[in-house]
């Protein structure tokens, strides 16, 4: 069987204009202009849209502000800080590494302790017990559980990161992670004095609606676990290639090539994995075509094992059929009892 993707393998380029040498001197890679770019259309457009729902508040309105600033705009706002807290970004201007983040988690409800909780803490873990947003403890397929899961999270995550990076050594990260976010609850909570209605529909529900759409694309992304070793990141993360998803956020779904290696540039996964392809067969990695995670954890809610075995990437010279794929599948989204060691970081 050939893979053939057709994810993107270039950044956008844009026309020599002074603007734009404006913008790639200011950066430490040109490629990363397409963020810049990104994040000056979601001011313009965003920014707007927020204040004339304050001056002009209506609940018939409401489901078409959220649909474009969370459904639509939010998506690629994320993973551009994903992407760009990852790799240097600004090499002049450098508080613009804090501006870009700060300010598109004010416009879209984007966790202000994102970098802090997924670089500082959910990378080093690797999905293992100690991170925070570990999928080890549930059944994967179990709603019930995912509601536990993301309950939890929302709940009581800032104390428990904030624990956890003081233990490690990193004190900054943790006063730096509550009070971003004590900040933005005190700015919402100020808002509400101005015009409540419009503050849920702009503040309240993207805060709520972003975190819940975070942690169900992690949970697809560590969904498929071998208990034997799920500290390996070829073994507790998925990629899913040529789906739409991947072209709007800058190859988010090739999950497990960035765990491997979580600086490298979104542009360079496509081929990373084409060239490794005997070892996503040699490690059994799990690899899905035209779904995104946030489909793979709904299909596992629903049990939709059948539909995914579809979806299922086999590798040269793997022969299973669908019932043995299924097989395979249930067995990875077991579980993974506090009785069973789980071994090290590995390919991480």
């Amino acid at each position: 069987m050939t893979i053939q993707l057709t994810d993107p393998t270039t950044a956008p380029t844009y026309a020599s204009t002074p603007f734009q040498r404006f913008i790639e001197s200011l950066l430490f890679d040109p490629r990363d202009a397409v963020f810049v770019r990104l994040w000056l259309k979601s001011i313009a457009l965003v920014a707007p849209v927020i204040v004339l729902t304050y001056l002009y508040f209506s609940w018939w309105l409401a489901p078409v502000v959220f649909a474009f600033q969370v459904a639509w705009m939010a998506p690629p706002v994320i993973l551009m800080l994903h992407d760009t807290m990852h790799r240097p970004f600004f090499k002049r201007w450098r508080i613009m590494n804090r501006v870009v983040p700060y300010s598109m988690s004010g416009l879209f409800g984007i966790p202000t302790a994102y970098m802090e909780h997924h670089v500082a803490m959910h990378h080093s873990e690797n999905n293992l017990r100690a991170d925070l947003s570990s999928t080890m403890r549930y059944d994967r397929d179990n709603f019930l559980h995912w509601l536990h899961y993301v309950g939890k999270f929302l709940l009581l995550w800032q104390f428990p990161l904030a624990s956890y990076l003081i233990k490690k050594g990193r004190s900054p990260y943790a006063i730096r992670a509550i009070a971003s976010d004590l900040v933005h609850m005190l700015a919402i909570a100020a808002l509400c004095f101005v015009n409540w209605q419009a503050t849920v529909v702009c503040f309240v529900l993207p805060y709520v609606a972003v975190r819940f759409a975070m942690m169900a694309g992690n949970w697809g992304q560590h969904a498929f676990l071998d208990p034997s070793r799920p500290g390996d990141s070829y073994a507790n993360s998925i990629t899913c290639i040529n789906a739409a998803y991947n072209a709007r956020c800058f190859n988010d779904g090739y999950h497990i090539g960035h765990h491997v290696k979580q600086n490298r540039h979104w542009t360079e996964l496509p081929q990373d994995f084409l060239d490794n392809l005997e070892r996503y067969k040699k490690e059994q990695c799990v690899v899905f075509h035209g779904v995104d995670f946030f489909m793979v954890s709904v299909l596992l809610w629903t049990r939709q094992y059948g539909f995914l075995a579809k979806r299922f990437v086999r590798m040269p010279g793997d022969e299973r059929t669908d019932a043995e794929i299924i097989s395979f599948l249930k067995a990875r989204t077991r579980a993974i009892s506090d009785d069973v060691p789980e071994g090290l970081v590995v390919n991480a």
